[in-house]
């Protein structure tokens, strides 16, 4: 017998994972899930969604090589950062506002009102640099 899907939970400590065959399953998010998406390739399947709280600025740039990444600010207020070829831009969101960083783009988030965003993302090959890094090349 298939294990009964979730019918009801919260999205901050359950991720949903859509896989690209259009099944979808709900991932326990917890301290540990970027260490485990690390080491578990099923993860990296198709897309996540996701909401986090977002109380500060983005210690890393993160980049998606394998798929655009849309961003909905459900409360609070934040920028956007990113770098596009040579130029740094932000895009402000606020309630209700979305956008969408293209994959390959080196991006972060810099909290200007404690926030809660929903993310989806396509995280198969994701990178992380430091923001002391203070330029990161963009990736040829």
């Amino acid at each position: 017998m298939a294990e009964p899907k979730k019918t009801v939970f919260d999205l901050s400590a359950t991720y949903v994972q859509l896989a690209d065959n259009g099944a979808t399953r709900a991932v326990e998010a917890g301290t540990d899930f970027w260490a485990r998406f690390a080491t578990q390739s099923d993860l990296a399947i198709g897309r996540l969604v996701w909401t986090a709280a977002q109380a500060r600025d983005w210690p890393n740039w993160e980049m998606n090589p394998n798929g655009d990444a849309v961003f909905y600010l459900l409360s609070g207020a934040v920028d956007v950062v990113l770098i596009e070829g040579d130029i740094e831009r932000s895009v402000t969101l606020r309630p209700n506002n979305a956008c969408i960083v293209p994959r390959g783009v080196w991006h972060r988030v810099i909290v200007q009102k404690p926030a809660n965003l929903l993310g989806i993302t396509r995280n198969a090959g994701r990178e992380l640099r430091p923001v002391e890094a203070k330029r990161v090349e963009p990736k040829r």
